[in-house]
């Protein structure tokens, strides 16, 4: 046996196997969240009763599929009638609902709405790109900052003109 191995050795052998090295490269963590999220709903479908074709998924499956997921989330959204309402920091607990962040409704749909269009979905049949979906995420972002007393800002753009920036901005020293 270690005739062969100092025999590898003098031959320039590293001793992996050739076939290893043509691994595709370990999908991103986006990747595979991506494909994680798209399975999860794929079987969410067909745990509907009768079970939904993905051919026949439209709006109305994904807004259900995200009241579903409430249940799991991890984010307290006090009502409107709770004493914490409004509060970004209840100095006591509650029994307001937990529900799925906004954030993450959010980050799911655009996963699910790239994984859509790569497993051979048109994007101008795309479910996850409706905009009844974008309203839902509106109305679900504006309520939670509401209960959690914490505007939301909508972050402004950069204007494109700069010279009317530059013109307007600069202090002139006399």
């Amino acid at each position: 046996m270690s005739s062969e191995r100092g025999k590898d050795i003098a031959e320039g052998s590293s001793g992996i196997n050739p076939d290893d090295q043509h691994q595709p490269p370990t999908p991103s963590r986006y990747e595979s969240q991506k494909r994680r999220d798209w399975n999860t709903f794929g079987q969410y479908l067909k745990n509907q009763r009768p079970p939904v074709p993905l051919s026949q998924c439209n709006c109305n499956h994904v807004l259900d599929f995200l009241r579903y997921l409430d249940q799991f989330g991890k984010t307290k959204v006090h009502l409107q009638g709770c004493m914490f309402y409004g509060q970004p920091e209840p100095p006591a607990p509650c029994t307001c609902p937990l529900r799925q962040a906004w954030g993450s409704l959010d980050a799911l749909i655009g996963r699910l709405r790239a994984a859509y269009e790569e497993n051979g979905g048109s994007p101008e049949t795309n479910p996850f790109a409706s905009g009844a979906i974008r309203v839902y995420l509106r109305e679900v972002r504006e309520c939670q900052a509401k209960a959690r007393g914490i505007p939301y800002k909508k972050k402004k753009k950069p204007s494109q003109g700069k010279a009317s920036d530059e013109s307007g901005s600069t202090m002139n020293i006399s």
